[in-house]
């Protein structure tokens, strides 16, 4: 017969064995996000592991599998009613803010889908969009309603990130749909003073023109 000692012993065993397990889920997990392993994702998934689980440094699995370019995690994670489209990481980002610096086109559109923010306080998807190579995930975010002129915590618009870092037909495009290049950020730059920060001196020189 076993004593009150005894089972609690056996009990903390049990808990510990638990604990350890689940450890090793959690390593498991985010290893096979980082190397779009579908069949590990998806064996942990209806085993019961929380698809929102963060990793050490609070990013979400989404998150991560967005940003390794991982379609077929993306798309396991994506077929769970449970999943959380916009759960934030430490630095305020989301997953569609992900696909959309990425430039992936098909995981912006199923992500919006999905439901998750176009518009939201700070920094937005259109500004990580148009930070990329790929004018069409800009197109498809103004489409959908995205603030054209929305303001980052430092001021800058998507036009000012476009024409520092982005493609130049995006550029055309925002300034085509309305952009206005006239507004200035915190340091009092303008979007012609972000291209010519690149040594974009045409566009530079295009933008400015715009904004008289």
């Amino acid at each position: 017969m076993m004593t009150k000692y005894s089972k609690f012993i056996f009990q903390s065993i049990v808990l510990l064995w638990i604990s350890f397990a689940n450890a090793g889920a959690y390593e498991d997990f985010f290893r096979a996000v980082d190397s779009d392993d579908a069949g590990t994702v998806n064996a942990l998934l209806a085993r019961g592991f929380d698809p929102n689980a963060a990793d050490p440094k609070g990013q979400n699995a989404l998150f991560l599998a967005l940003r390794a370019e991982a379609p077929k995690v993306t798309a396991a994670l994506l077929a769970r009613p449970d999943l959380k489209v916009d759960a934030v990481n430490p630095q305020g980002e989301t997953p569609l803010m992900m696909a959309a610096l990425r430039g992936n086109l098909e995981w912006t559109q199923r992500l919006i889908e999905r439901g998750a923010a176009i518009n939201r306080d700070g920094w937005t998807p259109l500004h990580y969009a148009a930070s990329s190579a790929e004018p069409k995930v800009v197109a498809l975010l103004l489409d959908r309603g995205a603030a054209i002129d929305a303001r980052s915590p430092t001021g800058n618009t998507a036009l000012m990130m476009a024409a520092r870092y982005g493609a130049e037909p995006t550029v055309m495009l925002l300034l085509a749909r309305g952009a206005d290049a006239r507004l200035i950020n915190a340091n009092n730059l303008d979007a012609a003073d972000m291209a010519r920060a690149s040594g974009r001196e045409a566009l530079a020189a295009r933008l400015q023109q715009t904004a008289r």
